[in-house]
């Protein structure tokens, strides 16, 4: 089995964009391609869910494959809701490991403030099972992490200011990211008396609508950022089958299987980009990540560990909440800031950053997908 790295990265602004999805994904992945030094690309892999609903666009894998005049190489678009990107890396990253391919281009895209939040909403609730009784009474996303967030408080002493506590740690790292959707300065007051979306969840602790592409190349050998392993489980995507709101399987198999091939564990991680759709959810993922005990997250946000002078800093690049959300991009961009961290360029650096952690989750925990990296010549 070969060594893979992370040879070329390209990313465009998040937030509300007049370009189109295509445009998006060009703009990406010239942009990887040139940082790669325009290597002959073997394969394109393509991250994105709702194109074919918000955009009126499907086969972009074909479409972008052609727009950059790569032949008749193989491409695909890959779906696994808000995972899709890091599903995509995934996939790539395990072929040019196995052999198949030397180098594959890894893109991911959403398109999706041209549509009106009741249509954004309804095309995300596709990433629940549509045939149960709780889309028929209305359950949504932030519905679904206002009920892990309610019982979490109950159960271990939480308090909403936590939450607000991530908003605002990811809202400061997000000020200094040139492509976050939010760059304005913001307070604990302003975050916890927002508008209120689903009780105790505000508008600062729900990740917005966004627009953005994100792309990477990745290449067989030690040419750039190495990718250390890769873990994938799934879950649930049913709220009643939940044996414990306060748990994603998902995320801590993911994780245990990454930390397993890569030989590593949490006490050798340097810097995290993880997946925070809702401020609740970073706190979750963190201890399922293994970085804190069951109980113990929002202590620790609020000792100020999961930043610059704590234990590890977490969603460096202002995460979800801030940078943005445009889903198929997300598992790209999540990679994108690990892999700048890794190579001393990025905003927010950390420093000596040698191993980062990405993680990226679809729906409420139906995917997750965890890599793990390493600086090069590491």
């Amino acid at each position: 089995m070969s060594d893979v790295s992370v040879i070329g990265r390209g990313i465009t602004t998040f937030g509300k964009k007049d370009e189109t999805i295509k445009s998006m994904l060009v703009e990406a992945s010239r942009k990887a391609i040139l940082e790669a030094g325009k290597p002959k690309v073997d394969a394109v892999f393509v991250g994105n869910f709702t194109a074919g609903q918000l955009a009126n666009q499907e086969i972009l894998g074909s479409i972008l494959t052609n727009e950059l005049g790569l032949g008749n190489v193989p491409s695909v678009k890959m779906e696994g809701a808000c995972a899709s990107g890091g599903l995509a890396f995934r996939h790539a990253y395990q072929l040019v490991k196995a052999g198949e391919y030397d180098t594959i281009l890894v893109a991911g895209a959403e398109k999706m403030t041209n549509q009106d939040t009741e249509t954004v909403t309804h095309a995300i609730n596709n990433a629940m099972d549509r045939e149960t009784n709780e889309q028929v009474s209305g359950l949504t996303f932030p519905g679904f992490f206002g009920v892990v967030a309610n019982r979490y408080m109950h159960e271990f002493g939480a308090e909403k200011k936590h939450l607000a506590m991530v908003a605002l740690k990811n809202r400061n790292y997000a000020r200094f990211n040139p492509i976050a959707q939010f760059r304005k300065n913001t307070t604990l007051e302003e975050i916890m008396n927002a508008r209120p979306v689903t009780d105790p969840l505000g508008l600062f602790d729900c990740s917005p609508i966004s627009d953005g592409a994100a792309a990477v190349v990745i290449q067989r050998g030690k040419n750039g950022v190495q990718i250390l392993s890769s873990g994938q489980a799934s879950g649930t995507p049913v709220m009643q089958e939940v044996d414990n709101m306060m748990h994603i399987a998902a995320t801590n198999e993911s994780a245990n299987k990454a930390y397993e091939a890569a030989g590593l564990g949490p006490k050798d991680i340097d810097v995290i980009e993880l997946h925070d759709c809702f401020s609740m959810t970073e706190i979750i993922a963190i201890e399922e990540l293994g970085f804190f005990d069951k109980g113990k997250g929002w202590e620790a946000v609020e000792k100020g560990l999961t930043k610059h002078g704590g234990m590890v800093p977490v969603n460096t690049s202002g995460g979800l909440l801030s940078k943005g959300h445009p889903i198929g991009a997300t598992g790209i961009a999540q990679i994108i800031q690990i892999v700048d961290q890794l190579n001393q360029r990025a905003c927010n650096q950390v420093e000596h950053a040698n191993i980062g952690l990405s993680q990226n989750l679809g729906g409420t925990g139906a995917y997750s997908v965890v890599h793990i990296f390493g600086k090069k010549g590491a």
